[in-house]
């Protein structure tokens, strides 16, 4: 993992956005991270559809080196978690969990969470049904431009087309952000991007090698 970042100060907290789809609070000691889909992947084999081996493996492998990197004591996860209930995948993600025991784990739960009652006694997270406030900041999956809080989000998988020359674009995944919102890159490689417009938002590409703001 090649680990680039940029630092801005946010309602005088530090974030540190980085190039591995993840945000840290330096003064939460906390990683922040959108749209993780476990058991996507497991949902569409199982259902015929062929998709590249290892996908989740890879993205847990760069979530435990982001945790480790920046020796973070909780993992902000900003809904859709959990893409279909307790198949292959999400074993796989209970034996990865193993090797953080004393992480704290909080879901905001998105449209595609299905966290049932059944994995609530193998899954240490504290749950919250729609949003939660730490301030100055509120987590909440899909966007809400009304919060009197500065908002952090997830769910749309945003992404930004790049001009490299003449007639020639390349399409990121970026972070967005505004005055008032942040909206969080999919921190799982399987899903697409939503590259419209970025409108009055400000946009931070990045691909495996650098990380900047346009």
């Amino acid at each position: 993992m090649k680990l680039k970042s940029l630092t801005k100060k946010i309602h005088s907290q530090t974030l540190i956005f980085t190039n591995q789809r993840a945000l840290y609070w330096a003064e939460r000691q906390a990683l922040i991270i959108s749209d993780l889909h476990i058991g996507k992947t497991a949902y569409f084999r199982k259902n015929g559809i062929a998709v590249p081996s290892g996908i989740l493996t890879d993205d847990l492998t760069r979530l435990a080196a982001l945790l480790i990197h920046y020796s973070a004591k909780e993992l902000i996860i900003v809904g859709d978690f959990l893409h279909v209930g307790r198949n292959a995948d999400f074993r796989i993600f209970e034996v990865w969990l193993q090797e953080f025991s004393q992480l704290k784990i909080i879901i905001i739960k998105g449209n595609h969470d299905q966290i049932k009652a059944e994995l609530m006694s193998v899954l240490p997270a504290e749950i919250h049904e729609e949003q939660l406030i730490i301030e100055p900041f509120k987590f909440i999956h899909v966007p809400d431009e009304e919060s009197d809080n500065f908002t952090v989000s997830g769910h749309i998988h945003p992404g930004v087309s790049v001009k490299l020359e003449r007639n020639k674009y390349i399409s990121l995944p970026c972070f967005r952000y505004t005055e008032r919102q942040l909206v969080l890159p999919a921190f799982s490689k399987f899903t697409g991007l939503d590259t419209k417009s970025c409108g009055d938002f400000h946009c931070i590409p990045f691909n495996d090698d650098l990380i900047f703001e346009m």
